[in-house]
């Protein structure tokens, strides 16, 4: 197939009209976007939070109790565990 000034292109108005929207729809996500982009560097930048000491030792304290509370909950496992195995074997 050649393409040059003689070629014929047939579109029907269904595909040409997709087409269209395929373009305006392209334009209408690049408008957007640029939008998007322009807000976003008039925002004020993100600064560090300073985590506070008593966040930090309400955190820690959190963690430990956690750690407490998963400790006991393996011991009563165990000790379900040894019942079962003296249910089991005897």
């Amino acid at each position: 197939m050649k393409l040059g000034k003689d070629t014929k292109l047939n579109l029907t108005i269904e595909t040409f009209g997709m087409i269209i929207f395929f373009i305006f729809s392209l334009a209408a996500m690049w408008v957007t976007l640029q939008n998007d982009i322009a807000e976003a560097k008039e925002l004020p930048k993100p600064t560090d939070p300073e985590v506070t000491r008593i966040e930090f030792d309400m955190k820690d304290q959190l963690i430990r109790q956690t750690i407490m509370s998963t400790q006991e909950d393996v011991t009563e496992i165990k000790d379900d565990i040894k019942l079962i195995k003296r249910k089991l074997y005897e």
